[in-house]
């Protein structure tokens, strides 16, 4: 648990899904159901500006009745994001994800967005470990006790 989330992130791939802060709350849901993903960052320019969530749109669109086609995204997203750099661990993260209660997590090295982690990315990377370890295991017993 003590691996890097930069390792995550470059197992995943650099891939990130964002917006502009000039487009409504529609775009933005129609963006994250065309790549299948729960989150997209709101881009000022080159600078974060927040990140719209599956959780955005219940509590802030649908359950505030707003109207997600003339809704600015800047009004229904998450300002105030918290940030991880690319030399947290694995264990901070988990340890951020639920303490924070939230599932994503922008990376930023030296200002500059370079990841986005989500709960998910992290669950596969354990249960990979886990495997991998048990595997190990399974191998040693099977080879008998060396000396």
């Amino acid at each position: 648990m003590n691996t890097s989330i930069a390792t995550l992130l470059e197992g995943k791939g650099r891939a990130l899904h964002s917006v502009p802060t000039t487009v409504t709350v529609i775009e933005a849901v129609q963006k994250m159901n065309q790549h299948k993903v729960g989150a997209v960052l709101v881009m000022n320019g080159e600078q974060l500006a927040g990140i719209f969530t599956e959780r955005d749109v219940l509590t802030r669109v649908i359950a505030t009745s707003l109207d997600p086609k003339v809704t600015p995204i800047t009004q229904a997203m998450s300002a105030n994001v918290l940030t991880v750099a690319p030399e947290v661990t694995v264990q901070e993260v988990m340890d951020i994800f639920a303490e924070k209660r939230c599932r994503h997590l922008p990376v930023i090295r030296e200002g500059k967005l370079v990841g986005l982690i989500s709960i998910g990315d992290v669950s596969r990377w354990v249960a990979n470990a886990h495997r991998a370890e048990a595997e190990s295991l399974r191998q040693y017993i099977a080879g008998g006790l060396s000396t």
